[in-house]
């Protein structure tokens, strides 16, 4: 290794809505060698997510909240500098979780080889890596839409929702994206070939629905909470399905989260509304990696990666997920590979 010293972001103290910079502590510390098992791997890319927001408070989760001095959870692809692990050579390319700094160390097992000569590294951030498994198994295992039904997808421009929306065309569904801002909309039909767009900023979310979807809602797979949620479960089609995937509007409320007034749409309409994380699915992500490898080289898929630079300036590259400012998935670059 050449380098000695890795740049590190911590987490200094529990943010109260939005995370200011001050909520961040950059570190300095010597780049450590792998024992025997290990692996060190030099950072080339993080990926940016919303669900970083709730991994930052304190409480009862899917996974365990960051503490407080800890190097702040993120998933990353790198190039290996380093290795105690026969498995895994030196110059090899590596996803894991590696958190937000220059160099990680992890134990080999946690490390999955990718192949930089078949995509570029940042689509294993996207399409190949776990957004593309929470579009792929939410939608196709909670959703389970069928051909000819309208599927609804909100925060449609972003990592997750564009590509839910073009698995559902894949699968010969009428697909409704729900985004902020006029080139969203017209990027989400014209190159991704939704049906329709509602850009919230400019539409009644209820109105766009009726006008988009006269006959109801078969799959709503929600993103951002809040009233749009609301919104689609009063269109609800008879034995609907919402798949609950997040709630971004949600996540910097200083306030309790607000939480579904139309549940009762659920009732009238004997549809079912069901939580989805996408850790449950680990043991199947090589098929879902198939499948979308495979939809990306017939052209029927578009992944989109919207890259931003240096690790200083982590803080503000994070607002850009809950400002709306990204197009698909937001990914920070951490160093050149060289």
């Amino acid at each position: 290794m050449v380098a000695t010293q890795n740049r590190q972001v911590r987490l200094a103290a529990r943010p109260v809505g939005l995370p200011v910079r001050s909520n961040w502590e950059y570190t300095t510390e010597t780049v450590p060698e792998p024992d025997e098992g290990e692996v060190v791997v030099k950072v080339l890319y993080l990926s940016l997510d919303p669900a970083m927001r709730g991994w930052m408070n304190e409480g009862k989760s899917y996974i365990p909240p960051v503490g407080i001095g800890e190097v702040m959870r993120a998933g990353g692809v790198g190039r290996v500098v380093a290795s105690g692990d026969s498995a895994f050579a030196v110059g090899d390319y590596v996803v894991g979780g590696f958190g937000v700094q220059e160099y990680a160390r992890l134990p080999g097992k946690a490390l999955t080889k990718v192949d930089a000569t078949a995509a570029p590294l940042p689509v294993y951030l996207s399409a190949l890596g776990m957004p593309g498994m929470t579009a792929y198994f939410a939608l196709l295992e909670v959703g389970k839409p069928k051909e000819g039904e309208t599927v609804v997808v909100s925060g449609a421009a972003g990592a997750v929702g564009a590509l839910v929306g073009q698995i559902a065309k894949i699968k010969g569904c009428r697909v409704v994206g729900i985004a902020g801002g006029e080139d969203k909309s017209r990027y989400l039909v014209n190159r991704l070939h939704f049906d329709a767009a509602i850009d919230y900023k400019t539409q009644e979310v209820p109105q766009g629905l009726r006008m988009h979807c006269p006959k109801g809602i078969d799959v709503y797979f929600d993103n951002v909470g809040g009233d749009i949620l609301d919104a689609c479960l009063a269109r609800l089609a008879l034995h609907g399905r919402v798949v609950v995937c997040g709630a971004i509007s949600q996540y910097n409320n200083t306030t309790p989260v607000k939480g579904p007034s139309n549940y009762l749409s659920l009732l009238v309409n004997r549809a079912r509304m069901e939580g989805f994380v996408v850790f449950d699915y680990a043991a199947r992500y090589s098929e879902a990696v198939r499948e979308m490898a495979r939809w990306i080289a017939e052209g029927k898929l578009v992944s989109r990666e919207d890259i931003v630079d240096d690790l200083e300036t982590f803080p503000e590259r994070l607002l850009m997920l809950f400002k709306g400012e990204n197009f698909g998935k937001l990914v920070l670059k951490v160093a050149d590979d060289g």
